[in-house]
C-alpha cells in the first residue's frame, strides 16, 4: 500500500468514528427513554485525562480522550468493511 492509500484511510477512519459519534447522538436526543436511548447515547471513554505540566514560563497540557458510542463503533465497522472489499 502507498503512503497516500493508509493516510485516507486513516482519515477515513477517524471521520466515521467522528460522525457515528454525531449521528449517536443526534438519533438518541429523539428518543423517548428507555433501551434504545440508553443505546444510543451511552458512551465509553477511553484514554487518560489531562496531566498539567506547569513550569514557571511554560505551562504543558497532555491528554487524550476516545468517546465511543454505538454508532461510532457501527460506522467504524462498516468503513473497515469497505476497505477490505475495496482494496483487497
Amino acid at each position: 500500500m502507498k503512503k497516500r492509500e493508509v493516510t485516507f484511510i486513516l482519515v477515513s477512519l477517524i471521520l466515521g468514528a467522528v460522525v457515528g459519534g454525531l449521528i449517536g447522538e443526534i438519533i438518541g436526543t429523539y428518543l423517548p427513554p428507555g433501551a434504545a436511548k440508553t443505546l444510543f447515547t451511552q458512551s465509553i471513554s477511553i484514554g487518560f485525562e489531562t496531566i498539567k505540566v506547569d513550569f514557571y514560563a511554560v505551562l504543558f497540557t497532555f491528554g487524550f480522550m476516545l468517546k465511543i458510542n454505538f454508532m461510532s463503533a457501527l460506522v467504524l465497522l462498516l468503513v473497515i468493511i469497505y476497505f477490505r472489499w475495496w482494496y483487497l
